[in-house]
């Protein structure tokens, strides 16, 4: 019951992280505008989590919080590329891209891990690349937004295995919260040196809401959620579950927003065939797992 209850929840979160596609598309303000207020209303929401209603100690220690700037440093690029990406061509297109994440993790991995290349991940990686140029052919016209897309599964990957080497140091709340925080730190600091920090006031009230949603219901709930369901469910399942993501936002912006983010069938077919390959890749790793357990 419980793992039912946690497989469904699970989907949930992979839907709302689906949907920041969308509200990235629904939000006027530009791509650095929406990325400082996401981040600075999920770290005010967060905080009050942790320490009012948790009763949390925000305590880390130094050594740890400057590594917690560093990973929040990729998260704020992650961001921002990711949402600049749906800005200058459409979310299939930023949503896509995020499939390259696992081709990433398969050359990150083992370097700052130190473990073996598996051979598994290296034909899902050939497999991605083919897909992704004929994507480039086929949708040239978004050559921008692929870019970005790029780099957002890019940031995204160093961002993940970074945290997959301080998990356990301090409390999840904690990580997030730091993370979050010291990415909005960042980019304030960044946009005071480039004389940016103007225009963030160039922002409507329609927009700020839609922000204040993005931050709370869709960033900083889902986030802790996720840690939680955990204890409950495998890795493995919320690593297959996770790659729904895509699939969600690509399915809700065909009906939300129509023509727009109508693609080809070449498109489709390659995202259909990077999203199948890389279940087949986690199937296969559960099954050397499993092997090894009964080792």
């Amino acid at each position: 019951m419980f793992k039912n209850s946690a497989l469904f929840r699970l989907h949930l979160i992979v839907f709302l992280w689906g949907f920041t596609a969308i509200l990235g598309k629904l939000i006027h303000a530009n791509a650095h505008i929406l990325v400082f207020y996401r981040m600075a209303f999920a770290s005010v929401f967060l905080y009050i989590f942790i320490r009012f209603f948790k009763k949390e100690s925000l305590h880390v220690p130094k050594k740890l919080l400057i590594q917690l700037v560093v990973i929040g440093g990729f998260m704020a690029a992650h961001w921002f590329c990711f949402f600049y990406s749906i800005k200058v061509s459409n979310v299939s297109i930023a949503l896509s891209c995020l499939s390259l994440s696992t081709l990433f993790a398969a050359i990150l991995e083992p370097v700052i891990f130190r473990r073996k290349v598996d051979l598994s991940e290296v034909i899902m990686g050939i497999v991605i690349v083919i897909c992704m140029a004929f994507i480039f052919k086929t949708e040239f016209n978004y050559k921008e937004g692929i870019f970005y897309g790029i780099l957002t599964a890019l940031f995204g990957t160093v961002f993940s295995v970074f945290n997959g080497k301080i998990f356990g140091k301090t409390s999840s709340g904690n990580i997030i919260f730091y993370e979050i925080f010291s990415g909005f730190l960042i980019l304030s600091l960044f946009y005071l040196l480039t004389g940016q920090i103007s225009q963030v006031n160039e922002i409507s009230y329609r927009d700020l809401a839609l922000v204040l949603l993005l931050a709370s219901f869709f960033t900083a709930f889902p986030m802790l959620e996720s840690v939680k369901l955990m204890k409950y469910i495998s890795p493995f399942t919320l690593i297959l579950t996770v790659n729904l993501e895509p699939v969600y936002g690509i399915i809700l912006a065909y009906f939300i927003f129509g023509d727009s983010e109508q693609m080809s069938p070449v498109f489709y077919g390659a995202s259909l065939v990077m999203i199948l390959a890389i279940i087949a890749n986690g199937i296969i790793k559960s099954r050397k797992m499993a092997k090894k357990a009964e080792f």
